[in-house]
C-alpha cells in the first residue's frame, strides 16, 4: 500500500481555528472488524480534541446572537474536561474570559490543557449530590451569576448543544456513508450528540437508521444503579445522597432504540487495543462506543454499515487508561501476567456513612474481615455494597464509642491496591506504618487483605 498523495487535496488557509471545527472522518475498523463495516467518526480530530468542540462553539456563537454574551463577558461552565477546552479554546479565539468548575478528580491532562488556554479553574469534590451548592453544576452556575460579564454555557440545558449535531454530525456521516448507515452507535454524556445526531438520521432514513446508545454498565441511561463508573465524559451517575435525579434537558430517550451496556473493563482495554490494532489514541468514552459497534456489527450481519462516534483523544488520559501503573492499580488488567494479586479477590462486607458505632462493630466481628470500609452510600442507596468509595477502613479499635454514635471516617482515605499488581509492586508503594489495605478489581472494592498476608504472598 503507497502513502496517498494529500498534494492535491490542500485547503485554503482559514480565518480563524474555529472554521476547522466539525467535518470530522470516517475510519474503517479493518483490523478490529474484518468481516464486517464499521466505520469510527474521529471526532478527537476537532482542533480541541473533542465531540464537544462542536456544542461549544455553537453555545457562543448562539449566545453572542442573542446578546447573552457580551464582548469582554466571561464564559463560565461545569464540566468534566472536554466541554471546557472546548469552550476555552472559543473563548481564547475570540477574546473572553473563560472560567470553570471540575470535579478533583478530572484527568490532569484536561486541567493542564485548560491551563494552557488561559482559563481559570475552579476544583470541587467529585462525590457530592445534587443538591449540594458545591456540586459541579450548581457550583457553575452561582459563579456566572456572581461574575460580572458571567455567561453560563449550560451545555446540559442548552438547546444549541444537540442543534449543532442535528446540522453537522449528522449529515456528515449521512454524506460520507452515501446513505448506507444502518446503525449508529454513541455514548450519552450530556445526551446532546447522540440526541442531534440519532434525530437527522432518524428522519433522513425515514427511521431505518437505528441508534445505539453505548453506556456503562452501571450508569442510569441504560438501566444501571447509578453507581460510580470509571470512564470519563459518559454515563449518568447518581449520588447515594440525591434527592431528586434528572437527566439532562438536551436529552431525549426517544432518539434511541436500544441500549447496549459495556462494562468499564472492556471499555478501557477496547480503547487500548484500537491504539495498538488501528493506531487510533482515543479515551474510555470511545472504547465504549467502539466496543458497542463491534457487538452491533457481529449481530446484524455483513450488510450493516456501523458507524460509532469516538468522542476524544486519548492523550487527555495519559496517566489513566494508557497508563499500565493506573490500570493495574484499579484493577483493570489482572490476567496478563504471573503472580498478581487476582486470586485474593473476595466478597466484602461494608458500612455506609452514619451507621452507628454499634452496627458496625457487630458486621466487623461476623465478617472475620481485619478491617470494616465505610462506603460512601446511603441507607437508602441501590448501589451494591462494593460500589460505593471506600472513605475508610476500621478496626475493632476504631469501633471502640459508644454504640449509638455514627462510625467515624478518617480524615485521609486508604490507599488502595490493585488486582493487577503483583504482592511486590504493592508493598513498594504502602508506607511503614500500614497495617491493612483494601484491594481493588475493575474500579470497585474487592477485597479487605492485612499487609502481613501482602508479604506471606511474597514469599
Amino acid at each position: 500500500m503507497t502513502a496517498p498523495d494529500r498534494r492535491a487535496v490542500a485547503t485554503p488557509p482559514a480565518d480563524s481555528l474555529l472554521a476547522l471545527v466539525g467535518g470530522t472522518p470516517l475510519i474503517r475498523l479493518a483490523r478490529s472488524a474484518p468481516a464486517a463495516e464499521v466505520h469510527a467518526k474521529l471526532e478527537y480530530l476537532n482542533p480541541g480534541g473533542s465531540v464537544k468542540d462542536r456544542a461549544a462553539l455553537a453555545m457562543v456563537l448562539d449566545a453572542e446572537e442573542s446578546g447573552a454574551l457580551r464582548p469582554g463577558g466571561t464564559i463560565v461552565e461545569g464540566t468534566s474536561g472536554n466541554t471546557g477546552l472546548g469552550l476555552a479554546q472559543v473563548a481564547a479565539a475570540r477574546g473572553y474570559r473563560s472560567l470553570f468548575v471540575l470535579p478533583d478528580k478530572t484527568a490532569v491532562e484536561k486541567l493542564d490543557a485548560l491551563k494552557a488556554y488561559g482559563a481559570e479553574i475552579v476544583l470541587t469534590p467529585s462525590a457530592l449530590p445534587r443538591e449540594d451548592p458545591d456540586h459541579v453544576i450548581a457550583y457553575a452556575t452561582r459563579l456566572a451569576k456572581e461574575t460580572d460579564g458571567g455567561w453560563l454555557a449550560d451545555q446540559y440545558g442548552n438547546p444549541a448543544n444537540p442543534d449543532v449535531h442535528r446540522r453537522t454530525t449528522g449529515p456528515e456521516i449521512w454524506e460520507a456513508t452515501g446513505g448506507r448507515i444502518t446503525h449508529l452507535v454513541a455514548t450519552i454524556g450530556t445526551g446532546g450528540t447522540i440526541t442531534g445526531t440519532g434525530q437527522y438520521l432518524h428522519e433522513v432514513s425515514g427511521g431505518r437508521v437505528q441508534v445505539v446508545g453505548a453506556d456503562p454498565v452501571t450508569s442510569a441511561y441504560g438501566g444501571g444503579d447509578g453507581s460510580p463508573f470509571a470512564i470519563e465524559a459518559a454515563g449518568h451517575y447518581i449520588h447515594p445522597e440525591t434527592a431528586t435525579d434528572v437527566f439532562p434537558d438536551v436529552y431525549r430517550r426517544d432518539v434511541i432504540d436500544r441500549f447496549l451496556t459495556i462494562a468499564d473493563r472492556e471499555s478501557i482495554l477496547t480503547a487500548r487495543a484500537l491504539a495498538r490494532t488501528e493506531g487510533l489514541l482515543v479515551g474510555g468514552s470511545s472504547g465504549t462506543a467502539a466496543a458497542a459497534a463491534l457487538r452491533v456489527a457481529a449481530e446484524a450481519g455483513p450488510d450493516a454499515v456501523v458507524v460509532a462516534i469516538l468522542p476524544d483523544s486519548g492523550r487527555a488520559y495519559l496517566s489513566k487508561y494508557h497508563s499500565d501503573t493506573w490500570v493495574r492499580r484499579q484493577g483493570f488488567l489482572d490476567d496478563d501476567r504471573e503472580g498478581t494479586l487476582a486470586g485474593l479477590v473476595s466478597d466484602v462486607v461494608t458500612v455506609p456513612v452514619g451507621t452507628s458505632v454499634g452496627e458496625a462493630r457487630s458486621a466487623l466481628e461476623s465478617s472475620g474481615q481485619p478491617a470494616l470500609p465505610v462506603v460512601l452510600a446511603g441507607r437508602s442507596s441501590r448501589f451494591s455494597p462494593a460500589a460505593g468509595e471506600v472513605l475508610g477502613l476500621l478496626s475493632i479499635a476504631d469501633l471502640a464509642g459508644p454504640a449509638d454514635a455514627a462510625v467515624p471516617v478518617p480524615s485521609t482515605p486508604p490507599v488502595g491496591i490493585g488486582s493487577g499488581e503483583t504482592a511486590a509492586e504493592a508493598l513498594e508503594r504502602l508506607g511503614p506504618d500500614a497495617e491493612v489495605v483494601h484491594l481493588v478489581r475493575d474500579g470497585r472494592l474487592a477485597g479487605v487483605l492485612t499487609v502481613g498476608a501482602l508479604r506471606a504472598q511474597v514469599g
